[in-house]
């Protein structure tokens, strides 16, 4: 998903945030936060009957993120550049 469509889409979407816990923690949109060190043993948390954006800083560790859960089953979108690229806007 492009920042500027996440950006649109804010209010009506699903984030689920694989930041660290320091960085959830200096700043956050909200949503469902699981640290991607844990993304596996806490995958039970998630719905495979809702639409996920994954986020991180900058993309890339959302899109591994994105790619493993759409292996799963998932429904999921990566956030293309992560929270840089959307703060940028």
């Amino acid at each position: 998903m492009k920042p500027e469509e996440f950006k649109i889409e804010l209010a009506n979407i699903s984030i689920l945030d694989i930041r660290t816990n320091q960085e959830w923690d200096d700043f956050n949109l909200g949503g469902i936060h699981i640290p991607l060190d844990y993304l596996l043993e806490r995958i039970s948390e998630l719905s495979k009957e809702k639409k996920y954006v994954v986020i991180c800083y900058n993309g890339t560790q959302s899109l591994i993120a994105s790619k493993l859960l759409r292996s799963k089953g998932f429904k999921v979108e990566n956030l293309e550049g992560g929270l840089e690229a959307f703060l940028s806007l």
